[in-house]
């Protein structure tokens, strides 16, 4: 008679632990490119001392610029559920779906080391 897995071993655990760590790192680097881009709000790239733009290029700047604030929110919210994942790990609840409660495939895990349901789930809240 085999017992169902409840949770990841710790060994699991710190496997996805350094998989979280190197998404982690990697999501603050473009996180911190997209807000250094944001921020040099008047900085066409050039050393141009006269504005030369008309105002066609004005409008794709600033719908350039809505573009990169959305990917920034984005990678924010990323950074914020890796993090979570993290403190998951450390309470040793990771990889539990908070639907059904039991354990989430590792597959989807090394996939989408955030995710908190697992695929049955997802697609049952999908419906």
């Amino acid at each position: 008679m085999s017992t169902e897995k409840t949770r990841y071993s710790d060994s699991e655990l710190l496997e996805f632990k350094e998989l979280i760590l190197s998404k982690l790192k990697e999501a603050q680097e473009d996180y911190d490119l997209l807000k250094g881009t944001l921020s040099h709000s008047d900085d066409h790239g050039t050393d141009d001392t006269g504005r030369t733009f008309n105002m066609m290029e004005d409008g794709s700047d600033t719908l350039s610029r809505e573009e990169v604030a959305q990917l920034s929110a984005r990678q924010e919210k990323f950074i914020q559920n890796l993090q979570a994942a993290l403190i998951r790990i450390e309470n040793k609840t990771y990889g539990i779906c908070r639907v059904t409660g039991k354990l989430i495939r590792k597959e989807r895990l090394m996939l989408v080391p955030h995710a908190t349901m697992s695929i049955d789930a997802k697609n049952a809240q999908n419906k």
